[in-house]
């Protein structure tokens, strides 16, 4: 009889064997990268110090920037994964895809992901080409968010913008709030990005109504 493996039980060895190597792959890219630079180490010097072969790199990541960029990109995975799977409780869109969001953020269990993420972004920061990278995975990640709305919910027509528009004032929204938990002192985690998406969350109703007064007339009605 051909034994078969339980699908309850998690993850085979070579499944947990090449996680590992993948999150070897990028918590050692973004130390060498913060070290020396993005430009200043190159792909076969990161995988001599994580012993793989630059076969094994492709078949983990595409490139430099995808492999520093990976852990925002997991959150955002997580993400539309998670507006596939989960059941809209009556609530705005914008409502439905921040709730999405946090649950993504809850999703990232691993210890090290805050402090990956914080490195990521500071790199990009410094760096074009990442930054180039990282709006052209924005791009990838909205049109596959809108494919999987329009799917799983009831838009009167096609072509209605607003689906589009909720989700460029989420992903504007959390690159605002990962900025200022970016800066935060000491080591912020999970919790604190949460609590600073929660906030501009609330924020962005009164953005849509912010009045656009003029200065001077302002500074003239104080004298």
């Amino acid at each position: 009889m051909t034994a078969t493996r339980n699908l309850d039980a998690g993850p085979s060895l070579r499944e947990r064997k090449k996680l590992r190597t993948r999150e070897a792959l990028i918590g050692t890219a973004l130390e060498l990268f913060t070290e020396r630079g993005f430009d200043g180490a190159t792909l076969d010097e990161l995988c001599e110090a994580v012993e793989v072969s630059k076969r094994t790199f492709f078949r983990n990541f595409a490139s430099k920037e995808d492999v520093v960029m990976a852990p925002t990109q997991d959150m955002w995975a997580a993400f539309v994964d998670e507006l596939d799977r989960r059941t809209p409780g009556g609530d705005t869109l914008l409502e439905f895809l921040q709730e999405s969001l946090l649950a993504a953020v809850d999703r990232m269990t691993d210890e090290d992901w805050p402090s990956r993420v914080r490195l990521s972004r500071r790199l990009a920061a410094k760096t074009p080409s990442m930054d180039a990278h990282g709006l052209h995975f924005c791009d990838r990640t909205i049109r596959s968010s809108l494919s999987t709305l329009h799917r799983r919910l009831a838009f009167d027509e096609p072509q209605d913008p607003r689906p589009r528009l909720a989700l460029d004032v989420l992903v504007a929204a959390t690159r605002r709030a990962m900025e200022t938990w970016v800066e935060l002192p000491r080591e912020p985690g999970r919790k604190a990005l949460a609590d600073e998406l929660r906030a501009v969350f609330a924020a962005i109703p009164g953005t849509m109504t912010l009045p656009a007064v003029p200065r001077e007339a302002v500074a003239g009605q104080t004298r």
